[in-house]
């Protein structure tokens, strides 16, 4: 059975920098499941493996337009630290999740000073272009229940 929109896939990954320093990797753990066609995975990683087939590998680099986007100044804001309030002492490193017109964004607190804050909303690959290494393990049909949640349940998705 080949990738196509809909289906439930099964892959082993290492995803690398320009470097060819590992960034994450399934290797050793569980395969990553995830539902082809509904933005589990970066639009160009999804491309790739579109009509591949279980036992298939693929090599593939992911520009940041395909991947987490580029670097937006935009996204970096200063913000009082009272707004930030309920979440204790505010840290260096935290992460904080916050609604924005682009839907729910992650933003890193990247400084404190004084009462201010800094928080980085870009995803810490942004910019970066993706290098990924990906074994196919398995494709199947996804479940109606799985395509109306829009992830998978059992081994390597949900709800275990």
């Amino acid at each position: 059975m080949e990738i196509s929109a809909d289906k439930v896939v099964l892959i082993h990954y290492t995803l690398k920098d320009d470097a060819g320093d590992v960034i994450d990797s399934s290797a050793g753990g569980e395969p990553l499941a995830y539902i082809q066609g509904h933005g589990n995975l970066v639009s160009g990683l999804e491309k790739a493996l579109e009509g591949k087939q279980g036992g298939s590998s693929v090599a593939v680099s992911v520009v940041p337009e395909e991947g987490y986007g580029k670097y937006d100044q935009a996204l970096i804001q200063r913000v009082p630290k009272r707004s930030l309030q309920g979440s204790g002492e505010v840290k260096k490193g935290m992460q904080f999740q916050a609604r924005t017109p682009d839907g729910i964004r992650l933003f890193t607190v990247t400084g404190v000073m004084g009462d201010m804050v800094t928080l980085d909303g870009n995803h810490p690959l942004a910019d970066k272009t993706l290098h990924f290494d990906v074994q196919v393990v398995s494709v199947r049909e996804a479940t109606t229940e799985e395509l109306e949640h829009g992830h998978v349940h059992g081994v390597g998705g949900h709800h275990h």
